[in-house]
């Protein structure tokens, strides 16, 4: 009977947390215009919890008084929610397979435009910039680099990094098929890298929300690497949408190491290249 009764409350519990969840995700998107309603649940409620430590409180209700009358800390939340996890030419054979396999079909190109959907901080725009300019493609390109969080677009445009991680990126550097020396893109200051200027030169960075804004160009290039792993299954195919409708015939998508296109609509619609790079061709 009592352990009848402690799994009644467990189960209550749950649901109460679940209906908690539910409100605050609503109360953000109806407030700020941010929709984490198709997120992975588990994910959610791993930094939902994080936060509300961090805050000092005690229930998902108190955290969502603060974060409807608080913007501050509705982007200390926000910055939990959105995954931070990149680095220099992270994964370095999917860049070596784009330079030797996909840029060379760019080079007639007149422009190239590219869109790299959830670029976080910046790493693996900059990596993709170094490529291009190695390639001889930079000066004719256009990267537009998106993602939801302000924050990590403002650190992103600063193109800062901590001098600790040279040198892991430059093995990373390398084994993409760098060229150069990796230390002649940056200077150092006060133990801090600084990507040189140039590099900039043909990059936007803006915000933009891929769970509810549209597309906004047309593109040979699409990347949204390790982005689609926090979505459901219904999220995941309005963001395939999106990028479908956005990408021109011929055009390239490339997908995180643990993402895929295969048990999507739009599968027949595109060329796989590389099975273990996630890289595809769109074909109609």
């Amino acid at each position: 009977m009592i352990i009848n009764e402690a799994a009644d409350q467990a189960k209550y519990n749950e649901q109460l947390e679940k209906l908690e969840i539910q409100l605050l995700l609503e109360g953000i998107y109806r407030h700020y215009g941010f929709d984490f309603r198709n997120y992975v649940y588990s994910s959610l409620r791993r930094r939902i919890w994080h936060r509300i430590l961090a805050e000092n409180l005690y229930s998902i209700s108190g955290l969502q008084e603060k974060v409807l009358h608080s913007k501050q800390v509705m982007d200390r939340l926000l910055g939990d929610f959105c995954i931070n996890v990149t680095e220099m030419f992270r994964d370095p054979s999917f860049f070596l397979f784009f330079r030797v396999k996909v840029l060379p079909l760019l080079k007639d190109k007149e422009f190239i435009r590219i869109w790299h959907a959830g670029c976080s901080t910046g790493e693996e725009v900059y990596s993709l910039a170094i490529l291009l300019q190695e390639e001889g493609l930079y000066e004719k390109t256009r990267i537009y680099a998106t993602d939801v969080s302000e924050f990590l677009l403002e650190k992103a445009k600063k193109g800062i990094l901590p001098i600790s991680k040279m040198q892991v990126y430059t093995q990373n550097y390398i084994k993409a098929g760098g060229t150069r020396s990796f230390s002649s893109y940056y200077k150092v200051i006060g133990g801090k890298v600084l990507f040189e200027s140039y590099l900039k030169n043909n990059i936007t960075f803006a915000q933009h929300n891929l769970v509810t804004d549209n597309s906004f160009n047309e593109f040979d290039v699409i990347f949204c690497r390790n982005v689609m792993i926090y979505f459901d299954k219904y999220l995941q195919s309005r963001v395939h949408k999106l990028f479908y409708d956005s990408l021109c015939l011929q055009g390239f998508l490339g997908l995180g190491n643990k993402e895929a296109i295969v048990f999507t609509d739009l599968a027949q619609c595109y060329e796989e290249l590389s099975v273990q790079e996630k890289l595809y061709r769109k074909i109609k």
